[in-house]
């Protein structure tokens, strides 16, 4: 199943957000991106039909055991990435937002082999 960066947006968010605290509900979400509700209402409607989250009848949100696969790949590829341009001497703000574009764009392939690469010369 193939997810667009806005869904890759919402599901780390999801997962960054329950780190924080067990009930996440859309507008946890909404303000956390800083995004309308009706943006976020779209966003975990096309989640919850691939699968990735349920939302019970109260409207808390929980990641599904495919959806925290996906959101910790994607939260692997932001550290990953993050802490190599760090290293390489660039600021942590501007690091952490460049890897946040990258992270949705790179293939499985090239990140894997920027991860080995770095892991074995820094």
């Amino acid at each position: 199943m193939l997810l667009k960066e806005s869904g890759e947006m919402y599901l780390e968010t999801i997962y960054v957000l329950h780190k924080k605290k067990a009930a996440v509900r859309s507008v946890d979400i909404a303000e956390h991106m800083n995004y309308t509700r009706a943006s976020v209402s779209r966003g975990i409607g096309l989640l919850k039909k691939q699968g990735l989250i349920e939302v019970d009848k109260s409207g808390f949100i929980t990641l599904t055991p495919d959806g925290i696969t996906k959101a910790e790949k994607i939260m692997e590829r932001h550290e990953v990435l993050t802490n190599i341009f760090i290293h390489l001497g660039i600021d942590k703000e501007t690091a952490a937002e460049d890897a946040c574009r990258i992270e949705h764009i790179i293939s499985d392939k090239t990140f894997q082999g920027i991860k080995e690469y770095f892991e074995k010369h820094k």
